[in-house]
């Protein structure tokens, strides 16, 4: 794992993105939690994947837990999130989650994907 991988707190979720995601898993059945994952795929190389699921976060999960909101990142993600913030934005265009990430030199023009300097 890099070092901005196991740094505290390695990616922020801020307080919109988390009452967002509290707003969502209040409809879900207790114990549901969002994952977000980095999987290869979409137009720049890696896309992230937001997944509501019900299970207990493993011992290399990123567990990031604000108000209601419960966010899993898995670690093989977390390598290519390292420092990255989870938004929510809600703007003339629309309303999504975007990831900040600093570690992706490159994305595509929707957003949902991205690359990394090899």
């Amino acid at each position: 794992m890099t070092e901005a991988a196991i740094a505290p707190n390695p990616v922020i979720l801020t307080d919109r993105a988390a009452k967002k995601i509290g707003r969502v898993l209040a409809k879900q059945p207790d114990g549901t939690v969002l994952r977000i994952v980095v999987a290869g795929g979409g137009c720049s190389g890696f896309q992230y994947e937001y997944k509501l699921v019900q299970e207990t976060p493993s011992s290399d999960d990123l567990v990031l837990a604000k108000d209601n909101a419960t966010v899993l990142i898995d670690s093989l993600s977390l390598e290519f999130m390292g420092g990255a913030e989870i938004d929510y934005v809600d703007d003339l265009i629309g309303q999504s989650f975007q990831i900040k990430n600093p570690n992706a030199v490159a994305a595509c023009g929707c957003g949902t994907s991205f690359s990394v300097a090899v």
